[in-house]
């Protein structure tokens, strides 16, 4: 029979939330609406924060060595260019801390293969060549689990397509305080699921989510587009030929008039209803237009910074740096009472 071990203390802080990003391209307006502007919000609530730039998520399928390089630094930069500030919270790259496989191998070892086979994203990436795909991608749930309860983290931001991942890190957290018979050691996270605009869906076709993979490049807006390109898009955007209606539930079967009031509600900070009644009976022309300028305003500002911060690597790689040492205190001391427990 083994002893509990205590969970260190998460100091000052009730709530602490670990969320990571894949560092696989430029970001879209999507990303920050649908989770980087709350990122930046719970570093000022009563939240510690902690970001991770999970590097070693992204070879589960083939990186150009010096493009993975590149974009880990490019997804440092849109952090902190949204708004970030790595004095509030913890910003780093995943394959700095090596307690994540570590801990991403032990968690191996607990999770069930009738786990994994369930995992519904391996099935969409993998699709007919999983027999071709990397043992990493199957696997790389439990490496996700590793990385969010290797920091006790209470509350994780998920997407619809990410709670399955988190429901497996409750499983596994709790199978390891059985196994082990350390009661709460291990603290099954709680999902933290943005309500309104979480999802916002491609610029040509309302039923799919904005996304960086999309051929297209009319399809989204980067954080990284200049002022002409977003006016482009805005423009190109596809619409229907009703009207702006005057209520919410006249929206029913036009996804796009309500992804676009949608982007809009969301950067006014609004609800969609006080959008709606502010462009009821317009045409989309006039609503475009208002909503290109405004996209400008709140994502200019960001380009600009993102392209200033990619100009200095030295200071990109010292905020990843410091953040990894910062991880690396609570990681060390999670791993090495996880040894204890199992016995090495």
């Amino acid at each position: 029979m083994t002893d509990a071990v205590q969970t260190p203390s998460n100091g000052d802080f009730t709530k602490r939330v670990f969320s990571g990003v894949q560092p696989t391209g430029a970001l879209t307006l999507g990303n920050y609406l649908g989770a980087l502007k709350r990122f930046v919000d719970m570093q000022n609530e009563d939240y510690e924060t902690i970001y991770c730039i999970v590097d070693l998520h992204a070879i589960t399928v083939w990186q150009d060595p010096e493009q993975l390089k590149n974009n880990t630094r490019q997804l440092a930069a849109f952090y902190i260019a949204s708004g970030l500030n790595p004095e509030k919270s913890i910003l780093f790259n995943q394959s700095a801390v090596s307690e994540h496989a570590e801990l991403g191998w032990i968690f191996n070892c607990v999770a069930r293969m009738g786990w994994m086979k369930r995992m519904t994203q391996f099935k969409d990436k993998a699709g007919k060549n999983a027999e071709n795909a990397s043992l990493g991608l199957f696997g790389y749930p439990a490496l996700m689990a590793a990385d969010i309860l290797l920091y006790d983290a209470t509350h994780v931001p998920v997407g619809e397509d990410q709670k399955q991942h988190l429901e497996l890190s409750r499983d596994i957290a709790n199978k390891f305080n059985l196994d082990f018979n350390s009661p709460d050691f291990l603290v099954p996270p709680e999902p933290l699921i943005q309500k309104k605009f979480a999802r916002i869906m491609s610029l040509k076709d309302g039923m799919k989510k904005m996304s960086k993979s999309d051929p297209s490049e009319l399809s989204r807006i980067n954080l990284n587009d200049s002022s002409d390109q977003i006016l482009n898009k805005i423009k190109k955007a596809k619409t229907d030929a009703e009207p702006l209606p005057d209520d919410e539930s006249k929206l029913a079967n036009r996804p796009e008039a309500e992804n676009l009031l949608g982007i809009y509600s969301s950067l006014c900070d609004q609800t969609l209803s006080k959008t709606i009644n502010e462009f009821a009976g317009k045409n989309f022309s006039d609503f475009k237009e208002k909503l290109a300028n405004l996209v400008v305003d709140k994502i200019s500002p960001i380009s600009s910074e993102i392209n200033k911060l990619l100009k200095d690597e030295n200071f990109i790689d010292k905020v990843l740096s410091d953040g990894a040492g910062k991880a690396s205190q609570i990681a060390s001391e999670k791993i090495k009472n996880i040894k204890k427990i199992i016995g090495f």
